[in-house]
């Protein structure tokens, strides 16, 4: 380690603690979830990895899956993986209890993600507008 930050062995910080379903740190030694891969995946890859991790109620670990894609993607579709990646991050706070965060993370998500759409740039499938109303509902409804 240097510093208080886990480090690799090119010296880039990377979180060796292990993690709890939602991201948070949890002591050295406890038995976390498993972490994702950061080896980037095809736009399709990524979002049936980031559904799965989704449908096992790990919306911070599918954030880390969309920002491995966000990170590795063509500058034209970055606006589409790091809007994704946000409505993640708004679930995550919601399952953390933060309300108010959720909200600004959905809020801040839908920005990118209309403004992407009206780009007419390719969804690879997604009903952009179905993911916010439903991202919505949840951090609102919860």
């Amino acid at each position: 380690m240097v510093g208080d930050r886990d480090r690799n062995e090119q010296g880039r910080a990377q979180q060796a603690r292990p993690r709890d379903a939602l991201g948070r740190p949890l002591p050295y030694g406890a038995t976390g979830v498993e972490p994702i891969s950061e080896v980037p995946l095809s736009p399709e890859g990524t979002l049936a990895y980031a559904r799965a991790l989704l449908d096992q109620g790990r919306p911070f670990a599918a954030h880390e899956a969309l920002e491995v894609r966000w990170k590795s993607c063509p500058d034209e579709e970055r606006e589409l993986w790091q809007g994704l990646a946000q409505l993640c991050v708004g679930l995550t706070h919601q399952a953390r209890g933060n309300a108010v965060g959720a909200s600004r993370l959905v809020e801040r998500a839908a920005g990118r993600l209309d403004a992407y759409q009206q780009a007419a740039s390719p969804t690879y499938g997604l009903d952009l507008e179905a993911l916010i109303a439903c991202a919505r509902v949840r951090v609102q409804g919860a």
